[in-house]
Formats: C-alpha cells, structure tokens, sequence
C-alpha cells in the first residue's frame, strides 16, 4: 500500500460455517502489526484493534442465527475499512453492515432459529415479564 500508493480490499467469501470471521479477525491482527511495525507508538493501532475485535461479538448478536449447517451464522455481509495515514500508521476504523436478511426476524426454517439478540434478551427476562410476553419461562 505504501510502495503503490493505491488503496487495497481484501475480499473474503465462502460458504456457511467456512470461517470468513475468523479469517477477518487474522486480517485486522496482522494489518495492525504490520502498521505497529511502522512506528514504534502502536498504541492507537492497538486500541483501534481491540475496538474492531470487541465489536464482533455485537455485530453477531444483532445479524447471526443459528442455521442448520452452523450455530453462528452470519445472516449480513460486513465491509471494514481501515484508514491509513501517510505514514502507513492506522488512524481509524470503520464497519458497515449489509444485505440484512430481515425476512429472518419474523420467520426461519425448522431447525433455525432468529437473531441472537432475541434468545439474549429473552434470557434476561424475569418470570414475571414474561409471563407478559407470552413467553415460556425456560
């Protein structure tokens, strides 16, 4: 990037249960450490790291169901940008999500189930409340 001068993607695709996240998350850690590598202050690198990292989970909760080929998978597509000074060092980050399959949140195939967040809330439920809710206190 810095020899090119030329912005880079890396495109990352596959099926179900493939391992794109975690080959995202091998991604943002070796993109930090080669910016670290750059100036010996990495401790923006880092924490902008721990922010892309710690947002995963997040990202899952509100955008992956179980399916029948795998517990965790990602109903949305995620682009993340990075941003680079001159220097090579990293300045800030950025996700967006898209192509949300909504038609998830009211119906899903036997054996599936809805978003994360739903069954996380749910759990976080008194008797009382959901009761309620109409929910069945399990």
């Amino acid at each position: 990037m810095l020899n090119e001068q030329q912005q880079q993607a890396i495109l990352i695709s596959g099926e179900s249960g493939a391992g794109k996240t975690e080959a995202a998350k091998a991604c943002v850690k070796y993109i930090v450490a080669r910016s670290s590598s750059v100036h010996s202050a990495s401790s923006k690198a880092e924490f902008i790291e721990r922010c892309i990292l710690e947002a995963n989970p997040i990202l899952e909760a509100f955008g992956n169901a179980k399916t029948i080929r795998n517990n965790n998978s990602s109903r949305f597509g995620k682009w993340t940008e990075i941003h680079f000074a001159a220097s090579g060092q990293i300045r800030s980050a950025k996700s967006t999500s898209y192509l949300l399959e909504k038609s998830r949140v009211v119906e899903h195939a036997e054996g599936e189930r809805s978003y994360h967040v739903l069954y996380q809330l749910c759990a976080g439920l008194s008797a009382k409340e959901k009761a309620v809710l109409r929910l069945p206190d399990r």
